[in-house]
């Protein structure tokens, strides 16, 4: 029998006095599972947020605990009529290792790979037989090495060699053939073009059965000794530069420490003025001062927003009006505001600066770092003491940050590392909270089996309070019956 069915036979709503009873026994309960779930789910989230934070402080401090990285160097090329979007003739890097120094530089040549092309009217058109016997040609370059062959067919064309150089195995060194049509008696010449650059890397290709007809292709016989001369030859060359009046050369385009630890590489010759002489670029090479102190700048605003979330979580509400932070009163979260805060505070003897105050970084009144505009204690701005840093400190500043044994952003590193790592403090403790979650989970079920026995409880009593109602009812009437025909 359903529960809608209680109180059919007494006429009393026994149903919604079931539904009462279930409501005010489940409520009180229901209502605290719902606050616990509320509460957990509130903390979890609030733990993974500060997780996010604490791993993006974490990445900015890991920039500033490596000291070749801090240490490194700058090159800044300033070309005379070039504007900013431009390359100009040449870009160039420099090692943490190099030198400061300034240097006059202009291009004189760039490097450039041989180039091939048969005689005038020696072919009339890209269908013109080659051969009417089969051999082979081997193409190389000067003495890299690098070789590969073409197997020549009684008969090809000119158009068909074209396309075998091109798709030859071991052609991976960058030789091309093309067809030119002069449209004149000239006829029409195959051209081969290299991209292996520098002096002596010049383009040959060897006649390998020494066949006539291959004469007016080939530019050696099979021995190598003997050139023909038919085929007119581009030399490769080497990329030419000079550096405060020095001539340099390059087999390539780059060139690798002609100045010891820089680099540069050449895309367009330098210009040259009205007597024409070339034009030189200036190279400044020194400390990437804006770099560091952008990482500077980063760490900075890293970590008070750090302090900004532990802040809005650990806060107490100052009013009925206003709620506590998810974590508020939490040891861990206190810890890690302390621990953060000590370190930034101490001392670092490795380092001639001593501390983060000596490069103008200190404590607002709310417990955040700043690097200020405005000098307050007359030891000049945090800009100012920051700047002069740069200038004077530089190296200085990378043992500041990046000392193995008590560099502040090894130790804020190491720190961090230990919350917020797998099975670090941070994330065992978002583990245990969703661990509690699925207990609750657990618990909620065995709340909605316990509140399903009592309700059968409830529909068993009242069904059987119905039934007896009823048969009250019944006998009731029944009397009242016999009475009513005993006095007619």
């Amino acid at each position: 029998m359903g529960i809608q069915s209680i109180g059919v036979g007494s006429g009393l709503d026994l149903s919604g006095l079931v539904q009462q009873l279930l409501e005010a026994e489940r409520k009180p309960k229901q209502d605290r599972l719902d606050a616990r779930e509320e509460n957990l789910e509130t903390v979890i989230s609030a733990i993974g947020s500060l997780k996010s934070k604490m791993d993006d402080f974490q990445a900015s401090v890991k920039d500033l605990r490596d000291s070749t990285n801090l240490q490194s160097r700058k090159a800044v090329v300033t070309h005379p009529d070039v504007a900013e979007d431009e390359s100009g003739p040449f870009t160039a890097e420099a090692s943490n290792s190099a030198t400061q120094g300034s240097y006059k530089i202009y291009v004189e040549e760039l490097a450039s790979g041989s180039r091939l092309q048969t005689a005038n009217a020696a072919f009339s058109s890209s269908s013109d037989v080659i051969s009417s016997s089969a051999g082979s040609l081997t193409f190389k370059i000067g003495s890299t090495g690098d070789s590969f062959s073409v197997a020549v067919t009684a008969g090809m064309t000119l158009s068909q060699l074209r396309s075998a150089v091109n798709s030859a195995t071991g052609n991976d060194f960058g030789i091309n053939a093309s067809l030119v049509d002069t449209g004149t008696a000239n006829g029409t010449k195959l051209v081969f073009t290299s991209e292996t650059t520098g002096t002596g890397n010049d383009l040959s290709i060897v006649n390998d059965n020494d066949i006539a007809e291959l004469e007016q292709i080939a530019t050696v016989d099979s021995t190598e000794v003997t050139t023909y001369g038919n085929v007119s030859i581009q030399s490769a060359t080497n990329a030419k530069a000079n550096i405060d009046g020095i001539d340099v050369e390059s087999e390539t385009n780059e060139f690798e420490n002609v100045i010891e630890n820089v680099s540069f590489e050449v895309f367009e010759k330098s210009s040259k003025d009205s007597v024409g002489d070339f034009i030189p670029s200036t190279l400044e090479v020194g400390y990437d001062k804006d770099g560091l102190k952008n990482k500077i700048t980063d760490f900075v605003d890293n970590y008070n927003a750090i302090q900004d979330e532990l802040a809005s979580l650990t806060k107490y509400g100052i009013s009925e009006l206003e709620d506590d932070g998810a974590l508020a009163g939490d040891y861990m979260v206190r810890g890690i505001q302390s621990g953060l805060s000590s370190i930034i505070t101490e001392n670092v003897s490795a380092s001639a600066l001593g501390s983060l105050f000596q490069i103008g970084i200190s404590f607002d009144d709310d417990g955040k770092l700043e690097i200020s505009e405005t000098d307050e204690f007359g030891f000049g701005s945090g800009q100012d003491l920051l700047d002069d840093a740069l200038e004077d400190n530089f190296d200085d500043i990378a043992s500041l940050f990046s000392d193995d044994d008590e560099g502040i952003a090894n130790k804020l590193y190491d720190y961090v590392y230990e919350y917020t790592t797998f099975g670090g403090l941070l994330r065992t403790r978002e583990q245990s909270f969703k661990d509690e979650k699925d207990l609750l989970s657990d618990e909620r079920e065995r709340f909605e089996l316990r509140m399903a026995d009592y309700e059968q409880l409830l529909r068993d009593k009242y069904i059987n309070l119905d039934l007896t109602v009823a048969k009250l009812q019944r006998t009731g009437n029944a009397l009242n019956a016999s009475l009513a025909s005993a006095f007619l």
